[in-house]
């Protein structure tokens, strides 16, 4: 292992054997949680304002080819993912958690308000969808630093029997963005016409970011990074190439950790993103109606995932994941026949029965990724192998969602997509060790 010597701060020892105070530890959830949200706002409502950017943006091509360029655009910008991750992973293990997480929501929060100013297709032509996808791979290489690095951070303040509780505030900070994504959309669908909304409406989500990405900055800045991470300075053990340690010595956690988050991937941007735009262009749902049902299922969502936190500090991350994964198997198609032709409250129901699966996999699957990389590699282990997997299965999730759906002429073709990544998932699980209740590897 080649390490670089750095110098410790006084008194770092000492900082590191105490408890964090409560006072540190909501500061630490506060910050984590604003990032997070931030991010998920704006994917949120990229995703639920799909059908008016692809008019905004594609409006010479037929409406199911445009709603296709709309999340290949969505899919390219995770294209760069892998690469964030090594980067801000490098960051992160190299120099501290605390700054990597301060400048990638600066970044993040800057592109996704200039996403707000684009110019549309009829003032600048071709011009307006690539200045969309430079602006969205911005996104992409700022974001793929904020999930693995906000669970690093958690994971390593949170006192150790209530790691997972305490990391389950990431995914439960997605969702929430989420929910504030779709109770906009439906505020602004319900309330606006159809030229305001492809006028300026659209744009309205986008340009919360910087003033909330801001107020996440100074959170940040005001923090100490980790008790491990000062803890490796003092012993003159941070990685002077983190990158090259992960790949020598970690190859099986970065494979594991890649097959079990496919679930992850495919599974989030299905259910929680993806989802209201199939309600409506598939089962010709009201555009409200659907926004409301999915603010529903993600509200129920939120409570739920903080259970799974829980939980899996009682019973262990590989019974919960390996829970998740039989579930999403056996259930998947089941649930997704039951939409054509149901009703409002049992479109309702079976979104909070999917809601409910996915939580069993996302409240354990970020302190599990933690707890299976060392620290001194912990945030480019995490970063490489969950941006991988998102680049390769999330982000393209609604665009093979919808070409599965134009390819076979089955509206329940997804659902065998979510099946097999649940598969893969069960398969890498199987194999994997229990990591709870155990100390964070040195």
């Amino acid at each position: 292992m080649t390490t670089m010597t750095i110098p410790a701060a006084a008194g770092s020892d000492r900082a590191t054997d105490a408890q964090a105070s409560p006072a540190v530890l909501r500061k630490v959830l506060t910050a984590s949680f604003i990032g997070n949200f931030v991010e998920w706002f704006d994917y949120a409502s990229y995703g639920y304002f799909a059908t008016v950017i692809a008019a905004v943006f594609f409006p010479e091509i037929a409406p199911q080819a445009a709603l296709l360029a709309t999340f290949a655009v969505f899919a390219i910008s995770f294209v760069i993912r892998p690469i964030g991750g090594i980067v801000w992973g490098s960051i992160g293990d190299r120099i501290g958690r605390k700054t990597a997480l301060s400048w990638s929501i600066l970044i993040m929060s800057g592109a996704t308000t200039v996403i707000a100013l684009l110019p549309s297709y009829h003032q600048i032509g071709m011009l307006a969808p690539v200045l969309l996808l430079i602006v969205r791979m911005v996104q992409g290489f700022s974001a793929s630093g904020e999930y693995a690095g906000a669970t690093s951070f958690l994971a390593e303040y949170a006192p150790p029997a209530k790691r997972g509780f305490y990391t389950s505030m990431v995914p439960a900070s997605t969702a929430a963005g989420l929910l504030a994504g779709s109770l906009m959309s439906a505020l602004l669908f319900s309330q606006l016409e159809t030229a305001q909304l492809h006028g300026w409406g659209w744009r309205l989500p986008f340009l919360l970011a910087f003033p909330l990405g801001l107020v996440g900055l100074y959170i940040r800045l005001k923090l100490e990074d980790t008790p491990k991470f000062r803890e490796l300075e003092a012993k003159h053990h941070v990685e002077a190439t983190p990158i090259k340690e992960l790949f020598t010595t970690y190859r099986k956690q970065i494979i594991r950790a890649f097959a079990v988050t496919c679930l992850n991937a495919v599974g989030f941007y299905l259910i929680l993103s993806y989802m209201p735009t199939y309600l409506i262009t598939e089962m010709g749902m009201e555009e409200s109606a659907s926004f409301l049902a999915n603010s529903i299922a993600l509200f129920a969502y939120i409570f739920l995932i903080f259970l799974m936190g829980l939980l899996s500090d009682r019973f262990g991350r590989k019974t919960a994941l390996i829970a998740a994964s039989v579930l999403f198997i056996v259930l998947t198609v089941p649930l997704f026949g039951m939409l054509e032709g149901a009703s409002f409250a049992m479109i309702v129901l079976i979104q909070v029965i999917f809601g409910a699966l996915l939580t069993v996999n996302d409240g354990t699957l970020p302190c599990f990724l933690t707890e299976i990389f060392p620290t001194r590699v912990r945030y480019s282990g995490f970063a490489f192998s969950f941006n991988t997997a998102n680049a390769l299965f999330g982000g393209t999730a609604p665009f093979v969602a919808t070409w599965l759906i134009s390819a076979t002429g089955s509206k329940t073709a997804p659902a065998w997509y979510l099946v097999a990544a649940a598969a893969v998932a069960l398969v890498a699980m199987l194999a994997a060790r229990e990591t709870a209740g155990k100390p964070l590897e040195e």
